[in-house]
């Protein structure tokens, strides 16, 4: 039986996780690394598909939680720690390398991209699914850039950017495929609670609140809860956002 609690963020993207994973055409049996896993939400689905399935991360914490899911469903899914910039596997060792909304926040997406090649085979898939600069999402980190200081690494949107990840995936890939696809968020509580439930349960904003002073959380927060309201669809006290994302499927020459 799967514990919900053990993913209370993830929960709310399942739907759409699924649909992601459904178009990509996945059959039993294959072996299919999932990179940035955080607690297994798409290897999850895919190891109840029949997939041969290795999920790594570099949040620990988030690791614990995706094996004590897979026990809970008798899954056998190996996870593992994994930077997404030097992954800890051989060269094309795996059929499907995939990563939704994960592997766009390493700092590094050149390494990235040549790491998600070099452990694909040949002919295998690589996909990912990444949130767009035009999207609610981008629009929600351009709203947190305003208050803290640059990282100095790339904007982990630019990876919704067809003609950036067209750049940054040329050596060995045969072909690129780019479709803009639509994440539907559907929350049963308003868009206050809905700022609150990101600060607490997703890593880039607690990261954003952290690094402020208490004024500074103030305004921010009332940006954000701003920005949720003028993009909600729900009429009642519940939240509806719709948030674009560039779902990226590449073929390994």
């Amino acid at each position: 039986m799967d514990d919900w609690r053990l993913r209370p963020f993830s929960r709310f993207m399942e739907k759409d996780a699924e649909q992601f994973f459904r178009r990509l055409g996945v059959t039993p049996g294959t072996r299919l690394l999932d990179v940035g896993c955080g607690a297994g939400q798409l290897a999850l689905i895919a190891a109840r598909e029949g997939a041969q399935v290795i999920g790594c991360d570099i949040a620990t914490n988030w690791l614990d939680k995706a094996r004590a899911s897979a026990a809970a469903e008798r899954l056998a899914i190996t996870f593992e720690e994994g930077d997404a910039e030097s992954l800890p596997y051989q060269d094309a060792q795996f059929d499907a390398v995939i990563s939704l909304i994960g592997a766009m926040f390493a700092p590094r997406p050149d390494r990235v991209a040549a790491e998600l090649t070099r452990v694909c085979r040949p002919g295998g898939m690589i996909a990912m699914a990444n949130w767009t600069p035009g999207g609610f999402i981008g629009q929600m980190f351009k709203a947190i850039a305003k208050h803290i200081a640059p990282s100095g690494m790339p904007s982990p949107v630019l990876w919704g950017d067809e003609a950036t990840v067209r750049d940054r995936l040329r050596e060995g890939i045969a072909d690129l495929k780019f479709v803009l696809r639509v994440y539907h968020f559907d929350y049963p509580f308003p868009p206050a609670a809905v700022v609150e439930f990101f600060r607490t349960n997703y890593g880039p904003m607690s990261r954003a609140f952290a690094s402020l002073h208490m004024p500074g959380q103030e305004i921010l927060r009332g940006e954000l809860v701003s920005l949720w309201s003028a993009q909600n669809k729900a009429a009642d006290n519940t939240t509806k956002v719709d948030a674009e994302y560039l779902e990226v499927i590449a073929t390994r020459g």
